[in-house]
């Protein structure tokens, strides 16, 4: 067990900033404090970050860290931490970490002893999640969907079944192809589309997928969809067939029947008994 009382030591820090998604006005005072006495800042994208900067009137050095360079970027931190220099991570909008390069720095610093430190602002996904109507929690933070199709169709198998809401990030000019392949997977729920939050184009739709496929090509932006849980009989929308294929590479990469059954339960939602029983009875 570790315990940071991260206003309690003078070990060096890697902050996690959170920035602006849109309005600067939202930029916090701490967030600025720290940016302007940090030694370095580590930037998904320094040029975003320098304009960000300026606005400010922030004269930190940048460095990049992206996801090209994530793990020599992350050794290039830790050092940075041994001379005793505070960093401060920041991603082009909102949380570093939320679909964004961050993952690999933190466990670094936190297996070397040092402190990490979540420094509170913008976010996409809690702003269009409080905002659309939909229940606030339980939720779950998807970030984007798969690319390839085939991918994209296991993924939403596996979400159609959870009764709670769903947030996804997306591109403009993927979304209405995402719409299209959840609509005969998840059914026409509720959603909401979110572009543009903080920003002056800002626009919440609310509607059924099907009535959001009918608008997404004229939508442009920063996209974030909430997609409402299942509120039917779960039976209904699971598929049975690619739960028992599931099931099925499990064993024939080795694991054991009753504990592929266990994992792919798990996976989609449902109770271990509920799986057993749907298994063994298309065997007979």
């Amino acid at each position: 067990m570790k315990r940071q009382k991260s206003f309690q030591n003078e070990l060096p820090t890697l902050y996690l900033v959170a920035t602006p998604i849109g309005n600067l006005d939202e930029m916090t005072p701490r967030a600025i404090e720290v940016l302007s006495s940090v030694s370095v800042i580590a930037a998904e994208d320094t040029r975003n970050t320098l304009r960000l900067l300026q606005h400010f009137n922030i004269q930190t050095k940048l460095i990049a860290h992206h996801v090209h360079n994530e793990s020599e970027s992350a050794l290039g931190i830790l050092k940075l931490l041994k001379n005793h220099q505070d960093v401060a991570l920041v991603s082009d909008a909102g949380y570093p970490l939320i679909s964004d390069p961050g993952a690999t720095v933190v466990q670094t610093v936190l297996d070397a002893g040092f402190n990490v430190v979540p420094i509170s602002g913008a976010s996409a996904v809690l702003d269009a999640l409080i905002a659309s109507g939909l229940p606030a929690q339980p939720f779950l933070f998807y970030g984007f969907l798969p690319l390839q199709e085939k991918e994209c169709r296991q993924e939403l198998n596996q979400l159609k079944a959870y009764p709670y809401t769903v947030v996804f990030y997306e591109a403009p000019h993927r979304i209405r192809k995402t719409l299209e392949r959840m609509l005969p997977i998840v059914g026409d729920r509720k959603v909401v589309l979110a572009r543009e939050i903080t920003k002056v184009y800002e626009e919440f739709i609310r509607g059924t997928i099907s009535e959001l496929i009918e608008v997404a090509d004229d939508l442009k932006g920063e996209i974030v969809l909430v997609m409402e849980g299942n509120i039917n009989d779960r039976e209904k929308v699971v598929d049975l067939t690619e739960i028992h294929q599931r099931i099925q590479i499990y064993i024939e990469g080795g694991v054991s029947a009753s504990q592929a059954i266990k994992q792919v339960a798990q996976e989609v939602g449902l109770s271990k008994n509920e799986v057993y029983a749907s298994y063994h009875h298309k065997e007979h």
